[in-house]
C-alpha cells in the first residue's frame, strides 16, 4: 500500500525536498505491529547517529563552553523525551502506521514509538537526500530547543529531562505505581523520581498522560 498524498506532501513540507524513494520513508512511519516485512529499527539505528552528530556540530559552532558543558547539553536534546516532543510539534502521529491494537493501546501517544520514528526519519532523509539536507531538517525541528525561543512551552517530560540534565543529574525515572478501573476506562498513577532530588507522581487515563502529569508536578515541585 503506498502511502497517501498528504503524508508525501507532509514529508516534502519536513524535509523541503520531495521524496523519490517512497519505500525508505514507508519503511521509517511503519511500526512492527502492521505485521508487514518492514519497520522503522533499522532506520531508527541509523538517524540516532545522524541526529546526534548534527546536534553536536550545531553545539560546537554556537557554543564556547567546555566539553562537559556540551555533552550535558548534547544528551538532553537528543533524548527520548526531546525527541518525541518534536514528534507533537511536527505533526507526526497523523502519519506514522501502526496496527490497530498498538493504536488502541495508546501507542501514539508514546514517547518511545515517537521518539523513535523521528530518529527513522532522519536517517530516511539522510539516506535519500544526504547529511546537509537532514542536518538542515534536524536544525528546523530542534530550533526551539538550540536556540532556546521563547513563547513555545515545552512538553513537561522534555523539560525535566533537560532540567536534570542540566542539574548534572541522572535522567528521570517512571514507575507505574497504580492502575485502577476496566480496561475501557483505565485509568493510571506513575511516580517519577530524580536520584537525590526527589519524588512526584501524576495521573492520567493513559500510562503516557500520567507520566507527563508526573514530570509536570515534579516540575512545579522542584524545578
Amino acid at each position: 500500500m503506498p502511502l497517501p498524498q498528504e503524508t508525501l506532501a507532509w514529508l516534502t513540507e519536513q524535509a523541503g525536498v520531495a521524496p523519490r524513494n517512497h519505500s525508505i520513508w514507508k519503511e521509517a512511519l511503519t511500526h512492527g505491529s502492521m505485521g508487514e516485512d518492514i519497520d522503522y529499527q533499522r532506520l531508527e539505528f541509523f538517524g540516532d547517529r545522524v541526529l546526534g552528530l548534527a546536534i553536536a556540530e550545531w553545539l560546537y559552532e554556537q557554543n564556547q563552553e567546555a566539553e562537559g558543558k556540551l555533552s550535558q547539553r548534547l544528551n538532553a536534546l537528543v533524548s527520548r523525551q526531546s525527541c518525541a516532543h518534536v514528534a507533537r510539534e511536527i505533526g507526526l502521529p497523523a502519519h506514522i502506521r501502526l496496527g490497530k491494537q498498538a493504536r488502541a493501546d495508546g501507542g501514539l501517544e508514546s514517547d518511545n514509538i515517537l521518539g523513535d520514528i523521528v530518529e527513522s526519519l532522519i536517517g530516511a532523509c539522510q539516506r535519500e537526500h544526504g547529511f546537509e539536507v537532514a542536518r538542515d531538517m534536524v536544525r528546523r525541528w530542534f530550533a526551539d530547543a538550540l536556540e532556546g525561543r521563547a513563547g513555545r512551552s515545552k512538553h513537561p517530560k522534555s523539560a525535566l529531562q533537560e532540567w536534570a540534565a542540566g542539574n548534572r543529574r541522572k535522567p528521570p525515572e517512571y514507575e507505574l505505581i497504580g492502575r485502577d478501573g476496566p480496561d475501557h476506562a483505565a485509568r493510571f498513577t506513575v511516580r517519577v523520581s530524580v536520584h537525590k532530588v526527589g519524588e512526584a507522581t501524576g495521573e492520567g487515563d493513559s500510562k503516557q498522560e500520567a507520566e507527563t502529569a508526573a514530570a509536570r508536578a515534579f516540575l512545579a515541585q522542584y524545578g
